[in-house]
């Protein structure tokens, strides 16, 4: 199922896209696709309903971000060997993280807005794992048993701020609109293998980033298998698994996006995003 949110911001609706592509309302089975919607059970209802049963939704609203109410917003640093070489880093021995704020979060076609004064705002396409079940010191065997589903997360960077305001990278990744997430979350059963899945991202039409998830360091199950052992994993949280070669910072000279600018990712079978970039007055 690709399942997703839309409407105003702070008043989404549930909805499922179904096979011919039209918009289906699920306000009447389910309050929010949030943490408390994404087990097994009620995904199970879900793809049990008949799509046709379900109100179409009109017109062209705004796609909000594909879940609700986000717990942890967690990320993972230099997790493409080929992208830690761009950047100059070394291959880090366990996965890297770092917390994006959950105000930075935003629908995948919202403006991503660079703040004031901002030189050095950058573009990461990267696959998000949505997790459907508490996960606590689970192994690589059964860590994907814990995901609910995968989508496209844009982990937009301010590289100044990541590196030279003191402090560790969440000041340059936890901007207003820096995270935009979706456009749905396709639910595991359609994602066979996280790790061979092909990803893109355009600025102005020009191809920047091109990868494969296939290429990871540390792999899906390997994280969280990781990350449970640190903490517990709830419904709802969202781990962005890193991002390919192809950012502005890893250019000679580096590149970085201005005001006008039109970022679009795309990741196999999971979405494109489709984002305007515009200066904070």
């Amino acid at each position: 199922m690709k399942l997703l949110r839309y409407g105003a911001p702070g008043a989404e609706k549930p909805a499922m896209i179904d096979d011919s592509g039209t918009l289906r309302d699920l306000s009447d089975h389910i309050s929010d696709l949030d943490g408390s919607q994404l087990s097994d059970e009620t995904l199970a209802k879900l793809a049990a309903l008949d799509p046709a049963s379900l109100p179409a939704v009109e017109g062209s609203p705004r796609i909000g971000p594909c879940v609700g109410n986000i717990g942890k917003f967690m990320c993972i640093g230099l997790n493409y060997s080929d992208h830690a070489a761009e950047t100059g880093a070394s291959i880090p021995d366990h996965p890297i993280l770092f917390m994006k704020a959950n105000s930075a979060i935003v629908g995948p076609n919202d403006t991503v807005v660079m703040p004031r004064g901002s030189t050095k705002t950058d573009w990461e396409v990267e696959l998000g794992v949505v997790i459907g079940k508490t996960a606590k010191y689970v192994k690589k065997e059964d860590a994907l048993d814990h995901v609910a589903g995968y989508c496209v997360v844009n982990d937009v960077s301010e590289r100044h701020y990541q590196k030279h305001l003191s402090g560790n990278w969440t000041k340059g990744k936890s901007c207003d609109t820096f995270g935009p997430t979706g456009p749905w979350m396709v639910t595991r059963d359609e994602i066979p293998d996280p790790q061979a899945l092909d990803m893109t991202l355009d600025v102005n039409g020009k191809r920047m980033q091109t990868g494969n998830t296939g290429t990871m360091i540390f792999t899906v199950a390997e994280i969280i298998e990781h990350l449970s052992h640190l903490f517990t994993l709830h419904p709802g949280d969202v781990i962005a698994t890193g991002t390919p070669p192809g950012v502005g910072l890893g250019m000679k000279p580096p590149t970085f996006l201005k005001d006008g600018d039109v970022m679009e990712l795309n990741i196999a079978g999971l979405g494109t995003q489709k984002q305007t970039v515009k200066a904070d007055d």
